[in-house]
């Protein structure tokens, strides 16, 4: 566990529920130059970008500190784990005959001493013979697996299973909120807290609940509550009046999709749509952008490029637009390849994982209370997998409402893109499919922002893996590689690492 030099043991502990991330600072206070000119109430919209960039740039195992615009410091929070995490560590190390591999252990430190204690006890151990993935990766798959066990799981879901994971209630509770109408169930799941009425009083409450006819979702109040409320999100029907966002929108087609939907409901909220590539970029890739933007604007949407939608605290295109997003969209988010890694791999995983957590955490500042946010994803994703999804969500006060299958959402029929240079020669909707990603298991997590009014607590972040880690990697790209040309290639990794958590476009 990490300790603080004035002994804080509260400070220490809020560092060890970070994930084990570990700061370091100057011996006089210095201000990040991102963190200038933030307004305060956006600070904590920032925060996990800014950390995260700090211990990339701190990493003091890297090459060229200085030219990376590092700076030595000293560090006030001293990185120890409690000796009873260590010796679990190296216990599973040694069982593993895997006490030299420094990817292993970055793994099993990114884990609590619960995971570990119970690690132990199941006899778990990775295939040395696994042909196509090494033991760090095999564990890390492992530990992801585990945690999925905990939840609805990563396929459909509707708003009853989801309701009833959120708050924990017994299997007997399914048939009661199964045979309530759509105004019941509203009723009851908008109202029920854990604590201040039991179930049955509410249920009992919203039989003689007075039926609101003048709200969109008072429409067949007497038709069966669970398949209309799935029916509302499917066709996408969301507040009119309020703004909505789409990020990463390769070549925004899917934002036209929306604009026209909106126009056609005859809504009023704007449709922003953004690309994280720069217009440029964008040109090179998609030979009609410029036609898809025109046909955004005369549809009233406006179009930003060249956004990091875990920094738009910083982006001077949101100044003005805290707390007017209804409704966000995020569709198949992917933090990028790395050229002979799986996407699953320890020493780029973390990408992936921070990604979701830092999006829903700036995210916070900007939603309506009651706003949805939709990511969509494959449920067999291992770079952004459901856990990091609904994890990072509920981490910022998003509540999982539901989880539709992709193929039935009104909005799912748009041109897929990889969203990378191969879309210059070739796309996925003229013949070209996914390699590893079939429909079917295409689903859209829907989460609805239910703030409590307390600050939730800096966001937890996955440790990134360090320059020593990366230099002492024995597959994936580095198979190969030895001496010099494997320190060429753990420095260029760090590079880019170091550039992207900037919000500087990559490939």
């Amino acid at each position: 566990m990490a300790t603080y030099e004035d002994g804080s043991l509260e400070a220490a502990l809020q560092a060890a529920e970070a994930g084990e991330i570990v700061e370091a600072e100057a011996e006089e206070e210095e201000v990040d130059d991102d963190d200038e000119g933030v307004q305060e109430h956006l600070k904590d919209a920032v925060e996990g970008t800014l950390r995260l960039k700090r211990m990339l740039s701190q990493d003091d195992e890297a090459p060229e500190f200085e030219e990376l615009g590092g700076k030595k410091k000293k560090a006030k929070i001293v990185s120890e784990r409690s000796a009873e995490d260590e010796a679990k560590i190296t216990q599973l190390l040694t069982q593993w005959a895997l006490l030299q591999d420094r990817v292993t252990r970055h793994v099993l430190e990114g884990m609590t001493g619960e995971e570990m204690t119970a690690m132990i006890a199941s006899g778990y151990a990775p295939d040395h013979f696994n042909q196509w993935k090494s033991p760090p990766e095999l564990v890390h798959t492992h530990v992801a697996l585990t945690r999925e066990k905990v939840g609805p799981g990563s396929g459909a879901v509707d708003t009853i299973v989801a309701f009833r994971a959120r708050w924990k209630l017994g299997p007997e509770t399914e048939p009661v909120l199964r045979k309530l109408s759509h105004k019941d169930l509203r009723y009851v799941v908008n109202r029920f807290n854990g604590g201040e009425f039991a179930l049955e009083e509410l249920v009992a409450q919203a039989a003689t609940a007075e039926h609101e006819e003048s709200t969109a979702t008072g429409a067949l109040p007497d038709a069966p509550g669970c398949a209309m409320m799935g029916r509302f999100g499917r066709l996408e029907l969301i507040d009119p009046l309020a703004d909505c966002a789409v990020f990463g929108d390769a070549d925004l087609s899917f934002a036209v999709k929306l604009a026209k939907h909106r126009t056609a409901l005859g809504h009023v909220g704007r449709v922003i749509a953004t690309t994280f590539e720069t217009l440029e970029c964008l040109r090179e890739r998609y030979s009609e952008i410029d036609d898809t933007i025109k046909t955004l604007e005369d549809h009233f949407a406006e179009v930003f490029h060249g956004v990091d939608c875990t920094r738009i605290a910083v982006n001077e295109n949101f100044k003005g637009l805290e707390g007017k997003f209804g409704c966000v969209y995020y569709n198949f988010p992917h933090a990028g390849a790395v050229k002979g890694f799986f996407d699953g791999h320890p020493c780029v995983n973390w990408r992936h994982e921070n990604l979701m957590r830092l999006f829903f955490r700036a995210l916070r500042s900007f939603m309506k209370p009651g706003g949805l946010v939709k990511v969509s994803s494959s449920k067999q994703a291992v770079g952004i997998r459901y856990y990091y999804i609904c994890d990072g969500a509920l981490q910022s006060e998003f509540q999982h409402i539901e989880t539709v299958p992709f193929q039935e959402w009104h909005l799912s029929k748009y041109n897929r893109s990889y969203g990378d240079k191969r879309d210059a020669y070739r796309r996925p909707e003229k013949g070209e499919g996914y390699n590893v990603q079939r429909a079917e298991f295409d689903m859209l997590y829907c989460f609805k922002y239910e703030p409590s009014g307390n600050a939730p607590g800096p966001v937890k972040i996955r440790m990134p893996p360090k320059f020593g880690v990366l230099a002492a990697c024995t597959d994936g790209p580095f198979k190969s590689l030895v001496g010099e040309g494997k320190k060429a290639l753990a420095t260029q990794l760090y590079k880019r690492f170091v550039t992207e958590i900037s919000g500087e476009h990559v490939g």
